[in-house]
């Protein structure tokens, strides 16, 4: 992927630094001073307190400021930060070609867990968009494990994955994502399960839609970068995943889609390019 001379997004906030409260971080050096503490007959639980309420740890982690441009570069955030100017770019221009404004949603940089607004979340659950604050959330590593543990290496894997969660974004903008999940909380399990598919497989759509503008407005793709995405999106179908750690699958139980149902719908935006092309809710099939 031609990346490196794209325009960066000042909508990125790296929080990598930071250190996830949730509890008390006394250390050593605490722990000798609570126990001389109960030794001297005072209460520990009010230096406890202290601690918590001090430098010792707090509960949740303050916002970081955006990325310092003057910081010596670190080559991942800088691709994630083009990628998320690169989507800005292009769903700036289709929205007012609708009438409408884009807003643009803000990029956080984590590791190993993050305190949103949907929650405190482990990195074990991979990239995620959250509605209530209109962030995206990624860990950096993740790449690294889809490279090694899901065989999909390459740049424009990693950008499949931001167009991804960015699709999830346009879905709450456009009103999609509340509709589904009002109907999930009225249907069964089952066909909660199908909504949630449909939803993920629109969300692959419209990557491949950010990926046909992208090409065309700058010429982005390099041989062998398509195959990078489709490979990607294979690699994380619920078919694929289930049969890695369970040995098996249940198409009942799949939120995501399978690796061909994925793969199909980025297709199906790549060379469409149309709101319309991800019209994943009227297909009968997917």
């Amino acid at each position: 992927m031609r990346w490196q001379t794209g325009r960066r997004s000042g909508n990125v906030e790296d929080r990598r630094s930071m250190r996830l409260g949730g509890g008390v971080g006394i250390g050593l050096g605490g722990i000798v001073v609570l126990l001389v503490a109960w030794l001297l007959g005072a209460d520990p639980s009010s230096l406890l307190q202290m601690v918590a309420s001090g430098g010792g740890g707090s509960a949740q982690a303050e916002e970081a400021p955006p990325l310092d441009p003057n910081a010596p570069v670190d080559e991942a955030a800088d691709f994630a930060r083009v990628v998320l100017g690169d989507t800005e770019d292009v769903w700036n221009a289709l929205f007012a070609e609708e009438g409408q404004d884009y807003r643009e949603p803000r990029l956080v940089l984590f590791r190993d867990g993050v305190s949103s607004a949907c929650g405190t979340q482990s990195a074990a659950v991979g990239p995620f968009y959250c509605p209530g604050d209109e962030n995206l959330y990624l860990d950096l590593g993740f790449f690294e494990d889809l490279a090694r543990r899901h065989g999909a290496p390459g740049d424009f894997a990693q950008a499949y994955v931001i167009a991804h969660e960015v699709g999830h974004h346009v879905q709450n903008l456009l009103g999609i994502s509340d509709q589904v999940h009002t109907a999930m909380s009225r249907a069964s399990e089952e066909e909660a399960n199908e909504l949630s598919v449909r939803l993920e497989l629109q969300a692959d759509c419209l990557a491949g839609v950010w990926a046909h503008h992208a090409q065309r407005m700058r010429n982005v793709l390099e041989p062998g970068d398509v195959e990078e995405a489709l490979n990607a999106a294979s690699a994380i179908g619920d078919d694929r995943l289930q049969e890695q750690t369970r040995g098996y699958a249940v198409p009942d139980s799949f939120t995501h889609g399978t690796s061909e149902q994925r793969a199909r719908w980025f297709r199906r935006g790549l060379e469409k390019g149309t709101l319309e092309a991800a019209d994943t809710f009227s297909a009968r099939d997917l």
